[in-house]
């Protein structure tokens, strides 16, 4: 064959060689692709295409077809290559992980973090192409923070592991993984100093009262999701998430799902007069599905708004977790609901796996009345109370 030849338009339909298995295939129409055919040792001829002529030239159809040859004479299957997803750099590797995982993520900010994470401190591996990835590129990441933010680097250590594990499945990546710790990365990195887990910062729950009224006069959405999530004793990936066909208003009862809980059970809150009075409110004026909507209609609010607020409410010294344990230590101090009542409200289990079993209400009447003497503790006690703030 000939570029002059290829070119011409007087070539008949069908097959034209130009040897070593490369043939010209021209339709009835007259429209021109290549071929590459072989015959496998004991097997049927085969023949794969190599793409459209004029858009690939005689030229890089056969050095398309070499390649297919050397793949035959080495015993692979040039369709079958063909057919593997072009390898991604590290950073789209990730991109496709996240994606593959997206039913599995507890709420947004678990996976905001992830991707956070890989985005920030893996910039510098990013661009490379997924099996390029060594040890070294590792290091390279997590060696500047291994020291000054070690729950970070460990964390980021396990989520590059898991992204090249990912690779290697897609058939991106062969051998040992450069991101395993054990046997690995613990050869050359020191051993993270195991922190004391402790507890929240929690406000004491004799200033609650007090701060709870202050949120009542905000007029933030933030100052709204953080009362109520006082008020039910609830986690803030489960507020963040609410959505209107979770509050059954007649019952006075909000059912959170088990994709937002951390032991991953439904989970039903009883919700006090206050609590239902403000998600009724909230509800006559509402603009999207979400109870507690953000900038936009299809957006709840940021999963930072309520820390974003207690900083301006010069209150950050506590967390928004730790309201869970203000509730919790009033609880055990100030009044006579049973343990496991007050360990339900919280959503944790209690009790052996077979106590569970043969106590299968959740008590939602008894955390009824706990969670409206709450309410009234709050409202109470609010005048004699006042927030210690930071000058």
């Amino acid at each position: 064959m000939t570029d002059v030849k290829v070119k011409s338009d007087k070539l008949k339909p069908g097959r034209h060689s130009d040897g070593g298995g490369l043939y010209l295939n021209v339709s009835p129409t007259g429209t021109k692709s290549w071929l590459f055919m072989w015959t496998p040792a004991g097997g049927k001829r085969r023949e794969m295409g190599l793409g459209a002529y004029p858009a690939v030239t005689l030229a890089k159809g056969r050095s398309k077809a070499a390649e297919c040859r050397v793949a035959v004479e080495e015993g692979r299957d040039p369709i079958a290559e063909k057919a593997k997803e072009e390898e991604p750099t590290f950073g789209e590797c990730g991109d496709k992980f996240l994606a593959s995982m997206e039913g599995s993520w507890r709420n947004e900010k678990h996976r905001a973090q992830w991707k956070m994470t890989l985005l920030v401190y893996c910039a510098p591996i990013r661009p490379k192409k997924v099996s390029l990835v060594s040890t070294g590129e590792v290091l390279e990441v997590l060696t500047p923070i291994w020291n000054e933010k070690p729950e970070t680097a460990s964390r980021l250590r396990g989520r590059i592991e898991r992204v090249l594990d990912f690779a290697k499945t897609k058939g991106w990546r062969s051998g040992e993984n450069p991101a395993l710790w054990r046997g690995h990365l613990k050869n050359v990195l020191p051993a993270r100093k195991k922190l004391s887990r402790g507890h929240h910062p929690a406000m004491p729950y004799d200033q609650v009262p007090a701060f709870t009224g202050r949120l009542r006069t905000a007029e933030a959405m933030a100052a709204r999701a953080l009362e109520f999530l006082i008020l039910t004793t609830a986690r803030s990936g489960e507020v963040y998430g609410a959505k209107w066909p979770e509050i059954d208003f007649t019952a006075g009862i909000w059912t959170v799902p088990a994709a937002r809980m951390k032991a991953s059970k439904e989970h039903r809150v009883p919700l006090s007069k206050r609590a239902l009075a403000l998600v009724k409110g909230l509800h006559e004026a509402k603009i999207s599905d979400y109870v507690f909507p953000g900038q936009g209609k299809e957006k709840s609010l940021s999963s930072s708004a309520m820390d974003m607020l207690l900083r301006r409410m010069k209150a950050d010294e506590f967390t928004v977790h730790g309201f869970r344990s203000s509730f919790r230590d009033w609880v055990g101090d100030k009044t006579q609901f049973p343990r496991e009542v007050a360990e339900a409200a919280l959503a944790h289990e209690v009790g052996s796996a077979v106590e569970r079993a043969y106590r299968r209400a959740d008590a939602i009447e008894k955390r009824r009345k706990l969670m409206q003497a709450w309410e009234d503790y709050l409202t109470a006690a609010r005048a004699d109370n006042v927030v210690k703030m930071r000058g």
